[in-house]
């Protein structure tokens, strides 16, 4: 007669699976930090200390493990980004808004340059890049949208000085360092948002 299983072995096991699959998540970001933007099953595996049999028992798929692996980024970053402030001197808030774009740029870049190259294969990818574009936008009108006044085109001038794209060039095409490509960055939105010509 087959044993039935007791609560208490079931939670162990439930337990050591969320820590398997917690263990794979984590050595792909580690891998995608040190500058491998396409580790495969194997590595992955052997980075974990697990079997690559384990990889594809706790994900169906590539697309699925990296879907899950920007997703806990996403939440590790929730962690050290803030409102920032609607009012209050132009300078002061541009100085907290680039502030934490550098952050967060510098945190993720590894991470959402590997989800661009995986994301023309992978739905749940795409939605969830568009899903962090639409957020930078939001709080961009959020922090500047006395500045910007429902100007369209100054909008897209300071998403695109303040994107993860633009922030790659300057550091990774450029060469720049975090501080010199900082000034470049806020050099180029006090362009468009006039900080001169404000009130300080």
């Amino acid at each position: 007669m087959a044993a039935v299983p007791t609560p208490t072995t079931t939670d162990g096991r439930t337990a050591r699976a969320q820590r398997t699959r917690a263990a794979v998540v984590a050595a792909l970001l580690a891998l995608l930090q040190e500058g491998n933007p396409r580790p495969t099953a194997k590595e992955i595996a052997e980075r974990a200390g697990v079997s690559l049999r384990s990889v594809y028992v706790h994900f169906d798929d590539v697309e699925d493990l990296f879907h899950e692996a920007a997703r806990e980024a996403q939440r590790e970053l929730s962690k050290i980004v803030e409102v920032l402030p609607s009012d209050g001197p132009l300078s002061t808030r541009l100085d907290r808004f680039v502030t934490q774009r550098v952050r967060v740029w510098e945190q993720l870049g590894p991470v959402r340059r590997a989800a661009a190259l995986q994301a023309p294969f992978s739905d749940a990818l795409r939605e969830l890049l568009d899903r962090g574009r639409s957020m930078s936008r939001s709080e961009i009108e959020h922090v500047f949208g006395a500045e910007l006044d429902g100007r369209a085109e100054a909008l897209a001038a300071v998403e695109l000085a303040s994107s993860a794209e633009a922030w790659d060039q300057l550091r990774n095409h450029q060469g720049l360092g975090v501080t010199t490509a900082t000034a470049v960055v806020r050099v180029m939105l006090e362009r468009v948002l006039g900080v001169g010509a404000q009130p300080k």
